[in-house]
């Protein structure tokens, strides 16, 4: 058995130094695009990279573990593996080639080779020979004669032909037979962890070429593929593209910039607070909810309310992306599941960066979770703060580090932070299991008394926090920013997903640096949490052309509405109506005004023109 053990270890170790190679290579090749990276920094790319080749040698291991192990369970003590070299000499010339198209790809385009290069090379093969024709023929034959070279040697080398095993029953055989497989399976989904394989499990720098080498390219490409099935074609096509364009540029259009400036300056620090599932539900100010958040209701009356204000989506990776970077939530697809997509994509740190801020992110969990590591690293974040960063004695029984925990470590860095600073961060207590350090304000008999009670526990964190903060030097010139990642099923139990009231969300500006006359304040029109980027970015007279999709809040003269969305469905609110729509059954599921029947027709229209836009623009990324 352990000899078979060592079998497969020397075929991970082929693989790993393969890559290690083709990785090399690509390093070497765009050094030049490295900018202030240190030599540590570099050579760190092939320890990161490691967690997805082992998962793209599994995969490839696969077929040969399952006939080994039909064959160990049925036959005799010697396994003839010598058909092994030959299949691998067949990946080797297929993965040196693609690493070689890899090359070429990345130089012209600037990301690593995807389902759109191969896709483009099937469907315009004159267009993608002519796109080519730019590439150093010589160098990539070496490159490719190099690579095919040394994976022929290392297979010679490393990969035995046969096993030898020691005899055993049948029964013994067993376990051992799925101790391979279950191995196997580990390292093809990266552990048993919360968050399976993904890209951001080897963004590592603030340098994209770094984390793009770190990222395996055939794990990549296939990745890529498998989720280009269902991206590529646009299923919320409702009518002509230019039709449902003209509308939303009408939407969107503004007469003349009339901002209304809260801020004392406009270049204050700004720190975003996103609150897990911190639906407008739990407030007293919003929901009439009496004892759940009673800080966040004081602050209120201390600060800028926005009261109707609405989630893009059902969950987080929908809200981070909708906050920080403006864009809209994509019904069952998201952004997120493509890190060339979501890199194009503007955000809020990107431009405060480039302005002169310094940047950081805080959360307690795993921040290669849906891939939020890669949209924090690949969109202007200076320094990332999650759970690796945490004792495990702050942490609660799944998703990270408990709210209080986190808000110290952000209080801590702002005190040394140089302003002007940007600081995100993401709380994550009021997440199932809904798990708290200590007692249960509402007790813990069932989910909706735990969701009250993380939610009260979350809200005591948020004013500890601004209490010791205030006593810092920073504190006066800073612009703090609660807005929740999304709505909630509870407290109200409001279990239908196509309801306004479940995207209803608080967001507040809080802070010294407004204005005295607009604490206390409520801006009462509708709008979106990806409406946050242009209202700040205005605010601070920065230039938000960047960000499409959102509108600034507070010019008066802006449209007010909302649009959200959930899988396969999705809705439009304004100041007088909403109506959302299901995309499978084709009907209206909620309508407030149903006696007005002209402007029901407009609000249809319009959620579908969004959604279809949004889509076609996520397409063109």
């Amino acid at each position: 058995m352990l000899k078979a053990l060592i079998f497969f270890a020397r075929f991970f170790i082929f693989w790993l130094v393969f890559f290690l190679l083709d990785r090399v290579i690509f390093v070497c090749n765009f050094l030049k695009d490295i900018h202030g990276g240190t030599f540590t920094e570099i050579i760190a790319v092939a320890w990161h990279g490691i967690r997805l080749d082992l998962a793209a040698a599994a995969y490839i291991i696969s077929i040969p573990l399952l006939w080994f192990v039909i064959s160990y369970l049925i036959a005799g003590r010697e396994k003839e593996m010598a058909w092994l070299r030959p299949l691998n000499k067949v990946f080797i010339v297929l993965f040196s080639a693609i690493a070689v198209i890899n090359l070429n790809i990345y130089r012209e385009w600037g990301s690593k080779v995807n389902a759109k290069a191969i896709g483009f090379a099937f469907s315009s093969p004159n267009e993608a020979l002519a796109s080519s024709a730019s590439s150093p023929i010589f160098f990539s034959l070496g490159v490719l004669a190099a690579l095919i070279a040394s994976g022929f040697v290392l297979n010679r080398l490393i990969l035995e032909k046969e096993i030898w095993l020691t005899k055993a029953p049948v029964w013994a055989k067993i376990p051992f037979a799925v101790l391979l497989i279950g191995l196997n399976f580990l390292l093809i989904r990266g552990g048993w962890g919360v968050s399976p394989n993904n890209q951001s499990m080897a963004y590592y720098s603030d340098q994209q070429v770094l984390n793009h080498a770190a990222v395996n390219t055939e794990w990549n490409l296939i990745a890529d593929l498998l989720k280009s099935r269902h991206s590529e074609r646009n299923p919320y096509n409702y009518g002509p593209e230019k039709s449902a364009e003209q509308l939303i540029k009408d939407l969107y259009s503004v007469k003349k910039d009339t901002t209304v400036h809260v801020l004392k300056n406009s270049r204050p620090n700004v720190v975003v607070i996103i609150m897990e599932s911190f639906t407008a539900d739990l407030t007293k100010t919003l929901g009439n909810e009496d004892g759940i958040t009673p800080k966040f209701d004081s602050l209120v009356r201390q600060g800028l309310l926005f009261s109707r204000i609405y989630a893009t989506g059902n969950r987080t990776d929908k809200g981070i992306i909708g906050t920080l970077a403006g864009y809209p939530s994509l019904a069952a697809e998201s952004i997120v599941k493509f890190p060339e997509k979501m890199e194009r994509i503007s955000a809020l740190s990107r431009e405060l960066r480039k302005n002169g801020y310094q940047t950081s992110f805080f959360y307690g969990g795993q921040s290669e979770f849906d891939n939020y590591k890669a949209f924090v690293l690949s969109h202007g974040y200076d320094l990332l703060i999650d759970k690796s960063k945490f004792n495990s004695r702050d942490m609660n029984s799944k998703w990270g580090a408990y709210d209080g925990t986190v808000f110290n470590a952000q209080l801590e860095h702002l005190n040394q932070a140089k302003q002007p600073f940007f600081s995100t961060q993401m709380t994550l207590t009021n997440h199932e299991p809904f798990e708290v350090p200590g007692t249960y304000k509402f007790g813990n008999s069932d989910n909706v008394h735990k969701f009250k009670s993380t939610a009260f526990y979350t809200d005591s964190c948020l004013y500890d926090f601004l209490t010791k903060a205030r006593k810092e030097p920073w504190y006066a010139n800073t612009l703090f920013v609660f807005v929740a990642d999304h709505g909630h099923i509870m407290p109200k139990g409001r279990d239908q997903v196509y309801i306004p009231q479940r995207y209803h969300i608080p967001l507040l500006f809080f802070g010294d640096v407004i204005k005295e006359e607009f604490r206390g304040k409520t801006m009462g029109n509708v709008g979106s949490q990806i409406d946050i980027p242009s209202t700040l970015l205005h605010q601070l007279d920065i230039g938000s052309s960047t960000f499409v999709w959102s509108k600034n809040l507070l010019n008066p003269v802006t449209k007010s509405f909302a649009y959200f969305s959930w899988d396969n469905g999705m809705g439009f609110i304004d100041n007088k109506q909403c109506v959302t729509f299901d995309n499978v059954g084709k009907t209206v599921l909620y309508n407030d005004r149903p006696q007005d029947a002209r402007n029901t027709k407009l609000m249809l229209k319009n959620a579908q023109s969004y959604m279809q836009s949004a889509y076609h623009h996520f397409l063109a990324l």
